[in-house]
């Protein structure tokens, strides 16, 4: 609903309209959001048909059940996903794999950075001398 294009298609929808999408991803990014968007139609009165699903009705109880399980299937996916990345992550932390983007400066830039700091050089001129952001000294002071 938040994209102008489809603002605009759902004014121009009257009662007892009929939207025809050719796949479910055309009404939303998620499984919860393509309900909660069939939801709003149904409200409206419009019927949803989906030619990826044999053209089902998915504001019918026929198109309802198919959404149901479409979303369980759906949210099971997500749940694997997410076990694997964690067991991935988990591994690559048991073989001593460093995790995340590499630092912007060496470690010895670093050494030199956290002295400066702590002799008080300021934030702004040691980030423009070694290139990179505030953010990234203030980081360096927080690992420390």
């Amino acid at each position: 609903m938040e994209r102008k294009g489809f603002r605009k298609l759902i004014d121009r929808l009257d009662w007892d309209d009929v939207l025809v999408v050719t796949k479910l991803d055309r009404l939303g990014r998620n499984a919860m959001d393509v309900r909660a968007t069939i939801e709003q139609l149904a409200a409206m009165h419009v019927r949803v048909h989906c030619l990826a699903l044999g053209g089902v009705d998915l504001t019918s109880a026929a198109g309802k059940m198919t959404m149901a399980v479409i979303s369980a299937v759906a949210e099971f996916e997500r749940d694997l996903l997410v076990e694997r990345t964690q067991a991935g992550l988990t591994r690559a932390k048991a073989e001593g794999k460093k995790l995340g983007r590499p630092s912007s400066l060496t470690t010895e830039q670093q050494d030199i950075v956290r002295k400066r700091r702590q002799k008080g050089e300021s934030l702004g001129v040691l980030a423009k001398e070694f290139g990179v952001s505030r953010s990234a000294i203030q980081r360096l002071e927080r690992v420390a």
